[in-house]
């Protein structure tokens, strides 16, 4: 039965869903990306609150060298904390944790790369155990996955989608040269006739898509570990509503509980769920 976690936007947000989720996605701050709350690691003991949930840290940003003592410290502290497991986009977080003593697992998280088991099963030999599988791929592709793949395995099946992270701060850029103020934590951008929100803070802009994924259908056809709603820029008294679906959905009511969450927002998607991949890379057996 795939757990049920969420990327919660505050404690708030944790405390209105703790008897209704099995865990949650929590940043550590200027280290994470596409990451709706980030703590400082001074705040860490918060998370003693929560031991009967599992907890995923993300320190899933583009690292340089001067992060690489920051990474060491804070893989260290977290083995004090009863968490399952740390959220990676970058290799060097991957390096440092195999050369210490860990309790916990680490997620590759590479957004738009993982997207195969082959690769997935590659990284598993290096001792990473769990993967957050791409929201670029389709429901098919999980399937075959979840049956290939050594590694346990996350998927977001609710929300809106990052698009991509640049290090510029577009957003900032743009007050600057105009001479604009604006305090804003989340701006759009409308283009042809779409709007994508935006997150530019201190670590970088973040673009995420025009539509929100309602992926309840297949929910019930793929067997992950872990499936992940997320609340970002979404009103959460309807968020909550849409995690009681997920909970208490089956073949039965599914298209019935589709189109409560379509009709609850304007903007609904598959997403890529069921958009055939055209281009793939072949696998050469010989």
């Amino acid at each position: 039965m795939n757990k049920i976690i969420t990327l919660p936007s505050d404690f708030n947000e944790i405390e209105k869903t703790k008897d209704l989720v099995d865990g949650y996605i929590i940043g550590i701050e200027n280290m994470c990306v596409n990451t709706n709350l980030c703590i400082s690691i001074d705040d860490l003991d918060i998370l003693k609150k929560y031991t009967s949930k599992d907890i995923f840290i993300s320190i899933n940003k583009n690292m340089h060298n001067s992060d690489l003592d920051k990474i060491k410290e804070i893989l260290i502290e977290l083995n004090n904390y009863n968490i399952k497991g740390v959220l990676y986009y970058d290799v060097s977080v991957l390096s440092i944790y195999k050369s210490l003593n860990l309790n916990y697992d680490l997620v590759w998280a590479a957004e738009h790369l993982t997207t195969n088991y082959n690769t997935i099963n590659y990284w598993n030999d290096f001792g990473v155990n769990y993967t957050y599988l791409s929201s670029d791929i389709t429901e098919e592709e999980i399937i075959t996955i979840s049956k290939k793949s050594k590694s346990k395995l996350m998927v977001t099946l609710f929300g809106y989608l990052p698009m991509f992270v640049s290090k510029r701060h577009i957003v900032k850029n743009y007050l600057e040269y105009f001479k604009l103020e604006d305090n804003s934590k989340i701006n759009y951008m409308k283009k042809e006739g779409k709007t994508y929100p935006i997150v530019d803070n201190d670590i970088a802009t973040q673009v995420y898509s025009d539509s929100i994924l309602n992926g309840i259908k297949s929910y019930i056809n793929i067997n992950v570990d872990y499936v992940i709603l997320n609340g970002f820029d979404i009103d959460l008294d309807k968020f909550i509503e849409v995690i009681k679906l997920f909970k208490s959905v089956n073949k039965n009511n599914v298209l019935e509980y589709y189109n409560k969450i379509n009709n609850m927002f304007v903007n609904t998607s598959l997403g890529f769920l069921n958009t055939k991949t055209i281009y793939k890379v072949k696998k050469n057996d010989k």
